[in-house]
């Protein structure tokens, strides 16, 4: 047998071989899917409200401005026909080679292959055609309510990002080039990520970011040193050891989210928030949220404020010996201990010496990216589903925030994983990103009602623990981070509900890059700035036009503003007391916990 003829043989043999692993993996992918949970329809698209309001003013357009709705549809025929044949003129001539292609450049077609090979071109130039023509059609429409046209916006570029051909395998060059170069085996490797996913998530498909056996919280992520000191059925409360001979009187804490985990503050030592306020000398207590099951769907806000907050409060005082604390909220975390502080205003309790809010949103009144989610359709269907699971499932939250980005958090990633075959990368951000938890059913009600569409905190007030607490009942010294292009918490919605805070010492930093990348800033990298402003707190963009511009992490600006609201030093403190002994080590063992619905 010739060279030629072994090698042929065995790619054949490899054919064979991994025609094989398909037949097996599809057999798996079957049964993983029939594991599906039952689909609430509520959750899977817009109310039928929608479509007919979009309805009626696509027909009132065509009654009022028929030559309108005409020339449009002539429009983008005429420019899809005439590439057209452009493209057939070029092939019949024997050149095999696209016509001119002067589009908009897009990430997503970076192979060569899309500007130079006759079927990719052709295909990306009639997408970027049909996507300007939908975009074109939405935007003409007239005659819509707000909330409407921002909710079209959003589900037509969901169509747009989801027909794009490198979604598909017979029209992705990346895709067919690295399935030709082996064999087949990316498609095989592909197809057991998918296969992987959808049994991980019972049923469910939901695209693996990272590598998730590269991490372990405790091990390799989340490894400053401390002792989880206090823990009940809402959180445990970790201390963190001092690098510092002496720290500051007054001691911190910080509430996170509780719809992530808290390491995103320790990721690693080089990034981590947790050891940089320990080694600015200050003792630092962090809460680590329990990740509710099916048992919490009867805890609401008053429960997170009185067992949370409230005890997680008067803990860090009596392990300190302290009357004051300092106090740090971040994102969900920061709206929930704005309402702490309004209580505790309206209960002349003193205990909280000064806050920080990182990326917090307390005004609703513009409702930002998450104003598609945010209408009775989808609340009320969110709504249903809490009640059968008793949790708002982490499953929810990650395909809603997902969407919101869709092609940078879903659709390139399955490109990569699944067909190209390629192993989610290790990257620890990432990992972190899908490490999500639930969310007690109440709870999750409470705030999307009562805060989100409602908005009842900065306008009629909300009621907390019997209280009836408002935006000015803050009125302790405060000092606010918000991110210049997040898209969660945006930075002037955030400014709206600090100006509208009643404390009488207040200090806004505007940090570079989004809630995330922004908060995670160490001054080490020199990667992002920030601006400050000695403009008075009313109007966000008044005090950004009178803002400076600062290199560098917006941290050590911080650290000064909260040392100076932090007492003199004394000797450093070890976690925990007598009362309080150490029950587990940092990070905890909430955090660790995995509870699937």
């Amino acid at each position: 047998m010739t060279t030629t003829e072994e090698a042929t043989s065995a790619a054949s043999q490899q054919m064979q071989e991994n025609l094989a692993k398909i037949e097996a993996l599809t057999q798996r992918l079957v049964e993983a899917l029939s594991h599906k949970r039952a689909p609430n329809p509520a959750l899977e698209g817009p109310g039928l409200d929608l479509y007919l309001n979009a309805g009626a003013a696509l027909v009132k357009e065509w009654a009022d401005k028929p030559s309108k709705i005409l020339e449009a549809q002539v429009n983008y025929w005429g420019q899809a026909m005439k590439h057209y044949v452009e493209a057939s003129h070029a092939l019949s001539q024997g050149q095999f080679k696209p016509p001119a292609d002067t589009g908009p450049k897009d990430r997503r077609f970076s192979n060569p292959l899309w500007d130079t090979h006759p079927y990719f071109n052709f295909i990306k130039q009639q997408y970027m055609i049909s996507s300007k023509a939908i975009e074109d059609a939405v935007d003409a429409l007239e005659d819509l309510d707000p909330v409407d046209r921002k909710r079209i916006d959003y589900f037509a570029h969901q169509i747009i990002d989801m027909m794009a051909p490198t979604n598909f395998l017979a029209t992705n060059p990346d895709a067919l080039e690295r399935a030709v170069a082996t064999e087949g085996e990316s498609l095989v490797k592909g197809l057991e990520n998918l296969v992987r996913d959808v049994e991980l998530n019972n049923g469910n498909l939901v695209v693996t970011l990272a590598d998730r056996d590269a991490f372990k919280v405790g091990q390799n992520i989340g490894t400053a040193e401390g002792s989880v000191v206090y823990r009940n059925r809402l959180f445990e409360l970790i201390q963190y050891k001092p690098t510092t001979e002496t720290v500051h009187k007054t001691p911190l804490i910080i509430f996170p989210p509780w719809i992530n985990k808290f390491y995103i503050l320790d990721l690693k030592p080089a990034n981590s928030l947790i050891r940089w306020i320990v080694d600015q000398g200050f003792t630092l207590f962090v809460v680590s949220w329990k990740n509710p099951d099916a048992s919490y769907a009867d805890v609401g806000m008053d429960t997170y404020v009185e067992e949370g907050y409230l005890t997680a409060i008067e803990q860090v005082k009596a392990i300190t010996k302290e009357k004051k604390i300092n106090a740090v909220g971040y994102c969900i975390a920061g709206t929930t201990l704005s309402l702490t502080l309004a209580l505790m205003e309206k209960r002349k309790d003193r205990s909280i010496n000064s806050a920080t809010f990182f990326t917090t949103l307390t005004d609703f009144s513009d409702q930002g990216e998450f104003t598609t989610f945010l209408q009775d359709d989808f609340v009320n269907g969110i709504e249903a589903q809490c009640k059968r699971d008793g949790v708002l499932s982490s499953y929810f939250m990650t395909r809603t925030f997902s969407y919101l980005r869709a092609n940078d958090l879903i659709y390139q990633p399955a490109i990569r994983s699944y067909m190209m075959g390629e192993a989610p990368p290790a990257f620890d951000l990432l990992y972190w990103n899908g490490d999500s938890t639930n969310l007690p059913g109440k709870m999750a009600i409470e705030y999307l009602r009562g805060l989100c569409q409602q908005d009842k905190f900065a306008a009629k007030g909300f009621e907390v623990l019997g209280e009836t607490v408002k935006l000015s009942d803050v009125k302790v010294p405060l000092c606010a981070i918000a991110c210049e292009t997040d898209h969660i918490a945006p930075w002037i919605a955030s400014f709206n509900g600090i100006a509208q805070m009643g404390s009488a010492d207040k200090t806004f930093l505007l940090s570079e890059s989004g809630h995330i990348a922004g908060i995670v800033n160490p001054p080490s990298k020199q990667k992002y700035g920030h601006y400050t402003s000695t403009a008075p707190i009313h109007n966000p963009n008044e005090w950004k036009a009178e803002a400076t511009y600062n290199k560098g992490s917006w941290w050590p600006h911080w650290g000064e503003w909260l040392a100076a609201r932090s007492g003199r030093m004394v000797p450093a403190r070890e976690p925990g007391d007598a009362a309080h002994p150490v029950l587990a080590p940092a990070p905890g063992l909430y955090v660790n916990e995995v509870v699937r619905v």
